[in-house]
């Protein structure tokens, strides 16, 4: 009979000691405040978010990846799976958010022509195709957002073939 109330006491100890020991610093805590009061993070909380760097530049994350199918004789032959960032000028997480249908539109049109023209055979990830792609992925950026728009970072990459 003490058993289980021995262990709901030991249970509730644990958890107050865990949450102690787990809690957020002060500094750290005052930041998540600020980042959950942010326009940005409570329009879209799970899928994007932006962070302040040292400079005056804002890294966009875009909400959804991009796959582009990999065709050869007809035929899908692999899935290419790409996330995105946008390097920003300072305070325009928003515009980004606002023109990114344009923004995904000019990306996939990028992608596919660099799929088309074999940029995801053999050694994709090599610097020189990695290079051209980013060019061509900025240069979209550069035309839809303006000065904005600072730089385009791929995040993650992969290759599936079926």
């Amino acid at each position: 009979m003490l058993l289980p109330l021995f262990l709901a006491l030991l249970g509730t100890v644990g958890g107050i000691a865990a949450g102690l020991v787990l809690r957020p610093a002060a500094q750290d805590a005052h930041a998540l405040e600020q980042t959950q009061d942010s326009p940005a993070e409570t329009d879209r909380p799970e899928t994007a978010h932006a962070e302040e760097t040292a400079g005056d530049s804002d890294f966009v994350r875009l909400n959804n990846q991009f796959v582009i199918p990999v065709v050869s004789d007809a035929r899908i032959d692999a899935l290419v799976v790409l996330s995105l960032s946008l390097e920003v000028t300072g305070g325009q997480t928003q515009t980004v958010y606002a023109r990114e249908p344009k923004l995904r539109d000019g990306f996939l049109q990028v992608l596919f022509d660099h799929a088309n023209m074999g940029g995801f055979d053999g050694e994709f990830t090599g610097a020189d195709r990695m290079d051209a792609l980013r060019r061509a992925l900025r240069d979209v950026a550069a035309r839809v957002l303006g000065e904005t728009a600072r730089d385009v970072l791929i995040t993650e990459i992969a290759r599936q073939d079926v």
